[in-house]
């Protein structure tokens, strides 16, 4: 049965795995370390095909990775290969949505994305051609060189920007086909197009793996969840 958005739009999730993250550290990419009892990418594909919206997934991998793919694939799963660079794997990403009007772009290393995020982001494209989670800035900022400081940052209107960031199909593959490279994420692909994006509610949990501790946050992120 196909899934639906309330207003009967389709949507799909691009789940962007084709990097190897060496700062995790490990024998392997972190996207196949162990969270608990599954890796890392179990997580994250669970969480987009438990929700209600997300008709199709895609699992964008390092061609390297294939032949240890096939056990995490469940229904309404595709692979494509990755890229030379981020902006690369989701074209190739994006070229493999089959039948949708929206789509997530989401990092992989973001296991513990929750429903209600992937909720607020199809829930703003109603209304603007992009949306993504994002947590308002509260630390005080400083510039520093040589490990001391120079100045201070005025934090008013900054964003620490999550995934998944989501878009109206066609506008963010044309918007990926116009940009010349090396943008930060797809956010900045998006608004150099002219694609307006909205900011919804980000969450401390939804943490990026990214350096050796972070395995250890996630987990007891993980456990209090489960409630153990």
């Amino acid at each position: 049965m196909t899934k639906e958005h309330a207003e009967g739009r389709r949507a799909a999730a691009v789940i962007v795995a084709a990097g190897r993250g060496q700062r995790a550290g490990g024998d392997v990419p972190k996207q196949w370390q162990m969270l608990g009892a599954q890796p890392v990418l179990t997580h994250t594909l669970a969480a987009f095909a438990a929700h209600d919206a997300v008709d199709e997934i895609v699992l964008v991998l390092h061609p390297d990775d294939r032949d240890r793919a096939a056990p995490f694939l469940g229904p309404g799963m595709v692979l494509a290969d990755g890229g030379a660079d981020r902006a690369a794997s989701v074209q190739a990403g994006l070229a493999a949505v089959r039948d949708s009007d929206y789509v997530l772009i989401h990092d992989v290393a973001r296991p513990l994305v929750s429903a209600a995020c992937i909720s607020a982001v199809l829930a703003a494209l109603e209304h603007h051609a992009g949306a993504a989670p994002a947590l308002a800035v509260t630390d005080a900022l400083w510039t520093g060189r040589d490990a001391l400081v120079t100045g201070t940052q005025d934090r008013s209107g900054l964003y620490r920007a999550q995934t998944p960031q989501g878009f109206r199909l066609d506008a963010i593959r044309a918007a990926h086909d116009a940009h010349p490279g090396g943008a930060a994420d797809d956010v900045e692909v998006a608004r150099a197009y002219g694609l307006d994006v909205a900011i919804v509610a980000g969450d401390e949990d939804n943490l990026k793996i990214t350096l050796p501790g972070d395995f250890a946050r996630a987990a007891r992120i993980l456990r209090g969840r489960d409630g153990h």
